[in-house]
């Protein structure tokens, strides 16, 4: 049985507090310390302070890079290479890297966010994933409950909320190993497939 991939998402640029810092480095390592590997778009910021404390607990780690290669993922993107295990380089820029990170991702953390980060919520949320918002954290996270309200459309998706990061991460495995929170299988026509419990 494969490792339950966690994906993390959030602001990669701005002043972060301490305390948010905080929750991300936690998150991490709790991650690492319940046998999931760790997903991040290989950004810095929010997502980069998870990867440091799952990479502290020994976590696997991966990087889904906007780039083409090392040196775009580095020198074009600004994106970091310290802790990962893994970068696997898409060359599909930050937003085509995005359906890479969310669809890599079993369960879709967000944390902060701005633009990129609500890009990588839409995606999952249309995609019916489980989703945790670790809040308190700023950005998009304060707007998600009236956004979604205002969407207004059922996909499926299980959205919850939490300002402590190992709870959250503890209340998202449960609905993933239950099963509750199991998205189907499309054929990329919207025609349903099999629901994925019975694969």
């Amino acid at each position: 049985m494969p490792r339950i991939a966690v994906g993390v998402m959030g602001s990669s640029e701005g002043t972060f507090t301490a305390e948010t810092l905080e929750k991300l480095h936690t998150i991490g390592r709790v991650i690492a310390q319940r046998g999931c590997v760790l997903i991040t778009g290989g950004g810095p910021g929010l997502p980069q302070a998870a990867v440091e404390g799952a990479h502290a607990e020994g976590g696997l780690v991966v990087g889904v890079s906007p780039g083409l290669s090392a040196w775009e993922h580095v020198h074009k993107y600004g994106c970091v290479t310290e802790g990962f295990d893994l970068i696997i380089y898409t060359g599909s820029g930050l937003m085509g890297r995005e359906i890479e990170n969310i669809r890599s991702s079993d369960i879709v953390i967000i944390a902060g966010g701005r633009s990129g980060t609500l890009g990588e919520f839409s995606i999952a949320y249309d995609e019916g994933r489980i989703i945790g918002v670790i809040t308190g954290t700023g950005g998009i996270t304060d707007i998600l409950p009236e956004l979604i309200r205002t969407i207004n459309k059922d996909t499926g998706a299980h959205v919850l909320y939490d300002d402590d990061p190992e709870r959250l991460m503890d209340r998202l495995l449960h609905l993933h190993v239950s099963g509750q929170g199991q998205r189907s299988v499309f054929d990329g026509y919207g025609n349903l497939v099999v629901p994925l419990r019975e694969l």
